[in-house]
């Protein structure tokens, strides 16, 4: 497990290779949970946002520990572990993927998928302040070229799409935000657990805080119907179960500027399973903007693994 500290330390070969297949693991799966948090929080036959996240991350956390003590891993957190997860999953959940759930009750996905984007620009910021150095060029061009690359594959949606709801625009600039945040956190407090434990509880801290929004907020207790719960049972395995505890294991494999270009690379993979499974055309802005968006991710793994060697 890597110390706490600066990320600028390259991870050996192996964890290298480790890395970037959790990593795949984070752009193809969470590139497709776009579209079922969309579905599963529709007005009509959705889950309510925070009712969604509490139900899910309750789940996904139960299975979690559940898996991991049956497997006999130490679940047992000490207090320094508890605080840190319990730090980390109310800023990554409730306050990052909770916002997210509100705002597309609101708002089209494309401008989540635009302004969750700007989640690697947030990292190196949060990064650069506490380091107290400014990021390369190299990366901050890296950055701007995939940021642009989505800005061109979100605009067709846009501008076909109504105007989004002032509230939900700024729960989207809010959400990269905490989940940036938490995402540092966690690389700069390593705990004891492993992966899957450290998931498990970081879900389990996220369902407590959803509880008290859901409660907060009065939402009305959910009545899905069989396509939101089709979508929720994905969000759960998939998108929490699986792509999370990725999330986690890359986040201690590799330097998290890297691991942030997923939200980048998220988009792209949704074009890409639209065009495959429903046929949906792919234009020439489309083609453009994930030829950036890519350039702007080989950009980052180039400044960060070898200063510019071939990967």
């Amino acid at each position: 497990m890597p110390g706490s500290g600066s990320r600028d330390a390259l991870p050996d070969a192996a964890a290298r290779r480790a890395g970037l297949l959790h990593l795949s693991i984070v752009y193809i799966v969470w590139g497709s949970t776009y579209l079922a948090i969309r579905i599963a929080v529709r007005p009509e036959g959705g889950f309510p946002p925070f009712a969604l996240g509490s139900l899910r991350m309750l789940l996904a956390g139960g299975v979690l520990l559940g898996w991991a003590a049956i497997r006999g891993t130490r679940v047992a957190l000490s207090r320094r572990d508890a605080v840190t997860l319990a730090a980390a999953g109310l800023l990554m959940l409730p306050l990052g993927n909770g916002l997210v759930n509100w705002a597309e009750r609101r708002a089209d996905s494309g401008y989540a998928a635009l302004l969750v984007g700007s989640l690697p620009i947030w990292t190196a910021v949060i990064e650069s302040a506490l380091d107290r150095r400014r990021p390369t060029l190299r990366l901050a061009l890296s950055l701007a070229i995939g940021f642009g690359g989505l800005v061109l594959l979100v605009a067709p949606g846009l501008v076909k799409a109504g105007a989004a709801d002032a509230g939900a625009i700024v729960a989207l600039l809010v959400a990269p935000i905490t989940w940036a945040l938490g995402s540092v956190l966690q690389t700069r407090r390593p705990v004891s657990v492993g992966p899957v434990v450290s998931a498990g509880y970081l879900h389990l801290f996220g369902a407590a805080g959803f509880l008290v929004l859901f409660l907060a907020l009065g939402e009305a207790l959910p009545h899905p119907s069989a396509a939101a719960w089709g979508a929720f049972a994905y969000l759960v395995l998939a998108g929490s179960v699986g792509a999370f505890t990725s999330f986690v294991r890359v986040l201690r494999l590799l330097p998290t500027s890297v691991v942030m270009t997923y939200a980048y690379v998220n988009p792209v993979i949704a074009v890409v399973l639209g065009a495959i499974f429903l046929r949906e055309r792919v234009t020439w802005i489309d083609a453009a903007g994930m030829a950036l968006v890519l350039l702007g991710v080989w950009g980052v793994l180039g400044e960060r693994f070898g200063r510019g060697r071939a990967l």
